[in-house]
């Protein structure tokens, strides 16, 4: 049916209740960055100012280059200088806010089926993290990150979901043709957007977010059984 599926990560092949964590996650990186003179609460602040910043964000930029032009903004030249140890904590302790998701063996069974049938597949996840957090991350859900033809991350991409233009960005660097893409996902707002750049959509339902409530009636959804017999991928 689709040459191309685009997958989101959280709540898709990564089950999480986001706020679980997001909180779980600033409780390591808060500690890690106290012993290098980072206020938490500060710092948490700081950090939702420059995932807002991203998300505004309309191609003049990198995700990362704005990112962190915010957080100097806020700490100075101590924020650059300080990256490394940034750094250091996304390729390590990070790895600890695994806890706080959860796990479905069919989400790397899907990918895996989908490359083997000669599907392109791309990682279409809200590009906040720096790419070796995104890979980190891919493997928490059981999934090779090398099954990936394309990641989003910070440093690669220059709009964030919901904007449409994220997905029209995704279509003009890899050459994809909208009609032959399915993007899959569990946003009603963030996922949905796609179909604004020509895309069709699969709702995932597993961890379902609907905030404003929109008629979904219509899309094609389930957990991830209904899923791979959308894609024709049981026999």
């Amino acid at each position: 049916m689709y040459g191309t599926i685009l997958f989101d990560l959280d709540g898709t092949l990564l089950p999480m209740v986001m706020e679980e964590f997001t909180n779980g996650y600033f409780k390591f990186l808060t500690a890690k960055m106290a012993a290098h003179g980072y206020d938490p609460k500060q710092l948490i602040d700081a950090i939702w100012k420059g995932t807002y910043a991203m998300v505004k964000n309309d191609r003049e930029r990198t995700n990362e280059e704005v990112f962190w032009e915010c957080f100097r903004g806020i700490y100075g030249e101590k924020a650059l200088s300080d990256s490394r140890y940034f750094n250091d904590f996304y390729d390590h302790e990070f790895n600890d806010a695994a806890v706080f998701c959860g796990y479905n063996e069919l989400a790397g069974e899907c990918v895996r089926k989908l490359k083997e049938t000669g599907h392109k597949v791309i990682l279409a996840t809200n590009p906040f993290f720096p790419i070796f957090a995104q890979k980190h991350r891919c493997r928490w859900a059981g999934v090779d990150p090398d099954d990936f033809a394309y990641i989003s991350s910070y440093e690669n991409s220059h709009y964030c979901k919901p904007n449409p233009k994220y997905y029209l960005e995704l279509i003009e660097k890899l050459s994809l043709d909208p009609r032959d893409c399915l993007m899959v996902g569990n946003d009603a707002e963030e996922d949905l957007a796609a179909e604004e750049a020509g895309l069709k959509v699969f709702l995932l339902t597993d961890c379902l977010i609907n905030t404003k409530q929109k008629d979904i009636a219509g899309y094609p959804k389930g957990g991830f059984p209904e899923l791979m017999q959308y894609l024709q991928l049981t026999e």
